[in-house]
């Protein structure tokens, strides 16, 4: 029905080849890191024409790249400190997104900006939004337009009356970063990248001065192997330092980790038809529609534990409940909150003693023959940051390099989308759903939505809801450990779909009908379905009583006694390794 492309299943047989191909190919690129930008340079290589190997400790988009804001945005308040060429480039990314490469991720989104301020604070909001309305040139989203204090309240009639004067609204993106990850990693898979999650570089192979590759480790099992590649790109984002260490050679910068935690609270807690934005005294908060949902962020804090897993606090969780109140006509509880998640951004240290001011700028380097580093900027960006780190790994791959074409090369499920949109009820005849069944699976899929109806065929029982997680078909889990690279349930749970935060068990209650709907695909046994299940569980109840505590080190202390789902990966990686 769909005029699908053949795209690479990410499942346990291509895995087994890729491990076979790293010890008997040799690459022009190996790419360390599996979140959006270390997917990104992958794609941008391989549809170079460069041979292109991606590795990843735990899974895509494990780290930062799952625990963003969820927006694919220009960086309002970026304009504030002056950085304009970062905004500039941002809103350019955010027009191809959602026009060409990626429509079925990157959706537009209504704002509101509420004012406080009479005389001097509308003018000044105006003409940040008119440099953000025309800085990316080309756009699919309508321009500013000013509210009164009435058409602000009737835009969000769940913001107290005296906590505005008036109101703008704007245009914006949100994103389910995860998924869009993958999915960019999925699509450098299609053009011939191998790309292989729970493998952990725990070293660096040299030629004198040469970095020639990486001794890997898998993170299942404890097998290790080596790959042998022209270049080696380190796009690790916060763990940059650490990857950087292995080499035993200094790096050219450094990368500090600011903490971002993030509440989920029901729809129908806060009425609005926008998403919100409000000023604090050192940045925004974003208050912005998620499905059945509100996600209510950011913090800002240094963080310097653990960098797997950062740990929402009490006090973080305090802070965003008490700053959103102060708005809201009907306040939100402790009771309210559905979930909470914390991430890490790397930001370049050194600029500033502030994290909220410290660059998201990116910064490339070649540290060393072979070696090429890359850190700082921000998730929208993903794509500018790719070509550059190509670009200047170039130098070391003896062939001709091509110029970026990514601009070009929509994701996998892109191509088709607008008009399956266009046919939701007969799509929804064929497959006998509902057709806002339909639309969630155009939204998470797009034109792949034949592949994942196809793991139905004759197991219509496949297309009934998760029992304690109704927003997802059954099927789905089948498909992302079929076709997009998940090993896990965390893998599941958290990234391939957002049960962890969507629902107030956070995953636990549907933990182990999932387990025994992947099991035949990820070949598990009995043994294997309840120490997944077991491992799972003590991980939501590691992070519900981490998110009790006063500060970071009580969190990070209760957080990190949960079980590690990747039984063989190391933590730190041994030096000498």
């Amino acid at each position: 029905m769909t005029n699908k492309p053949e795209s690479q299943f990410l499942g346990p047989e291509q895995r087994a080849t890729a491990w076979e191909r790293f010890g008997k190919d040799h690459f022009d690129v190996v790419v360390v890191g599996g979140g959006v930008v270390g997917s990104g340079i992958a794609l941008d290589a391989a549809t170079r024409g460069l041979k292109v190997a991606l590795v990843e400790a735990r899974d895509l988009a494990s780290g930062t790249s799952s625990r963003s804001s969820k927006m694919f945005h220009g960086g309002l308040r970026y304009l504030e400190q002056l950085e304009f060429g970062l905004v500039r480039e941002a809103l350019r990314e955010r027009e191809l997104a959602l026009s060409t490469l990626a429509p079925h991720l990157v959706k537009p989104l209504r704002f509101l900006y509420p004012l406080t301020h009479r005389g001097w604070e509308r003018p000044y909001v105006a003409a940040g939004l008119v440099l953000y309305d025309t800085m990316g040139g080309a756009k699919s989203v309508p321009g500013q337009h000013h509210l009164s204090r009435h058409g602000a309240m009737r835009l969000a009639p769940g913001l107290r009356r005296d906590s505005l004067i008036g109101g703008v609204s704007y245009y914006d993106t949100v994103v389910d970063d995860a998924r869009h990850t993958m999915m960019v990693a999925r699509t450098a898979a299609h053009y011939g990248a191998v790309i292989r999650t729970s493998t952990q570089v725990v070293g660096f192979l040299r030629e004198a001065d040469r970095f020639v590759g990486v001794k890997v480790r898998d993170s299942e099992d404890g097998r290790t192997g080596e790959i042998r590649a022209h270049v080696v790109i380190n796009a690790t984002g916060i763990w940059t330092d650490e990857v950087q260490a292995l080499s035993h050679n200094r790096g050219r910068f450094h990368v500090r980790a600011s903490k971002g935690v993030h509440i989920v609270v029901p729809r129908d807690r806060i009425v609005s038809d926008a998403a919100i934005i409000l000023r604090t005294a050192t940045s925004v908060l974003f208050v912005i529609p998620w499905g059945a949902h509100w996600i209510i962020g950011t913090t800002d804090t240094d963080w310097n534990l653990d960098l797997a897993h950062p740990a929402a606090t009490k006090a973080d969780i305090d802070y965003l409940l008490n700053r959103v109140n102060q708005v809201l006509v009907t306040p939100l509880t402790p009771g309210d909150i559905d979930g909470v998640y914390a991430g890490l951004r790397p930001l370049l240290a050194g600029e500033s003693d502030s994290t909220s001011k410290l660059s998201r700028e990116h910064a490339v380097a070649r540290v060393a023959p072979g070696l090429v580093g890359i850190a700082g900027g921000k998730y929208t960006t993903y794509r500018v940051m790719a070509y550059d780190a190509v670009d200047e790994a170039a130098q070391d791959i003896p062939a001709r390099v091509s110029p970026s074409i990514t601009a070009k090369v929509p994701l996998l499920g892109a191509d088709g989308y607008f008009a399956l949109i266009n046919q939701t009820v007969q799509l929804a005849d064929a497959y006998g759903v509902h057709p806002y069944r339909i639309k969630h699976l155009l939204d998470r899929y797009g034109s792949l939505i034949d592949e994942v109806m196809a793991m139905a065929d004759g197991k219509p029982e496949l297309l009934q809801p998760i029992m304690d997680a109704p927003s997802y078909l059954q099927v789905e889990a089948v498909y992302a450990a079929a076709a997009e690279g998940a090993l896990h349930l965390e893998d599941i749970l958290a990234r391939r779909t957002r049960i962890s935060i969507e629902y107030s068990h956070r995953g636990a209650n549907c933990a182990e009908q999932v387990a025994r709907l992947v099991a035949p695909v990820l070949g598990w046994d009995n043994n294997e379905i309840d120490w997944e299940v077991t491992t799972y569980q003590a991980r939501v109840a590691a992070e519900i009583s981490s998110q009790t505590q006063p500060d970071d080190e009580s969190a990070d202390a209760l957080r990190i006694v949960a079980p590690e789902p990747r039984p063989q990966i190391l933590e730190p990686v041994p030096l000498d390794t």
